[in-house]
């Protein structure tokens, strides 16, 4: 089932009633709302001024939802997950840790390359180019030895926004816009993996110390070209900056379509899919993630 996205931008009290999460705006307490925290898939809390209830906290845990709190900038800085949300996760932190080096190896490979074939896919339908990135992800080693992945980003880049574009995550404008963006589908990453019973912290390729989630960063890669779409789109209407509007674009991210061999799916649901085929991997059911494909 696609989970609910609740962003508050604005002062509320948020507290729990009958398995339901409450809303109401400070100055006006009589006005409330309620979803069913079934529904929920992620809470975003924007405004420093929001409080929240412990009891409501712990049920959105138990639930499964992601609760994102953000800083004075309104941009995601933190994040609360259930440290227990599969029934199966110590069998599959087993088998995490049992991976060998030929085997992660192999999953980079199959994950680069999927990243640069969706770069690819993106820079065709905007502007008829993607064949610049052929031979990058037709020549993925394994383990990326010869980083074809920076390569390749740095001609995408130069070709989706302009050659005077830098991706660097402290300028302004079109990189604020890919912060946020990939700041919710990174949250949303580690939401499927926590649900699939993995462990975000044990990463393939990303490993530094004071990174909790380098298997995020990991698997979140193949998805980055949707949250790149979105941004372009938001640049061509003139918007650059992180606004409500694009705020909106940006989280909307979760529910545009992916592609999977016999399926289409909300990338929400998408994450779970590959996530699944991610434990099937290290549990030795199969070989090959299941990865998205944009169109």
């Amino acid at each position: 089932m696609l989970k609910r996205t609740l962003v508050f931008s604005s002062p509320m009290q948020l507290s729990l009633r009958n398995a339901q999460l409450v809303a109401s705006i400070k100055e006006a307490p009589n006005e409330q709302r309620t979803v069913p925290i079934e529904d929920i898939g992620m809470v975003m809390i924007e405004n420093q001024m929001v409080s929240i209830t412990m009891p409501l906290l712990n049920a959105l845990v138990d639930g499964g939802v992601a609760v994102i709190l953000c800083d004075a900038k309104g941009m995601p800085h933190a994040m609360m997950q259930n440290m227990d949300g599969n029934n199966l996760q110590g069998a599959c932190l087993r088998n995490q840790i049992a991976v060998g080096e030929v085997m992660r190896k192999q999953l980079w490979k199959q994950i680069i390359e999927s990243k640069i074939r969706n770069q690819a896919a993106l820079l065709d339908k905007v502007h008829g180019t993607g064949d610049v990135l052929k031979p990058y992800y037709t020549n993925v080693k394994s383990g990326d030895v010869d980083n074809r992945e920076g390569i390749a980003a740095r001609m995408y880049f130069a070709q989706l926004f302009g050659d005077e574009f830098v991706r660097d995550r402290n300028l302004p404008g079109i990189n604020s816009l890919l912060n946020y963006g990939y700041s919710v589908l990174r949250a949303a990453t580690a939401r499927a993996l926590v649900s699939s019973g993995l462990t975000p912290s044990l990463g393939i390729f990303h490993h530094n110390r004071s990174n909790a989630f380098p298997l995020a960063d990991d698997l979140m890669e193949p998805f980055r070209p949707f949250v790149d779409e979105a941004a372009y789109g938001l640049c061509e209407r003139g918007i650059m900056d992180v606004t409500k509007e694009a705020k909106f674009d940006l989280i909307s991210v979760l529910s545009s379509d992916t592609y999977y061999v016999k399926v289409t799916r909300p990338l929400q649901i998408g994450l779970s899919i590959t996530m699944s085929s991610l434990a099937k991997c290290f549990a030795g059911e199969q070989k090959q993630l299941s990865l998205p494909m944009l169109k």
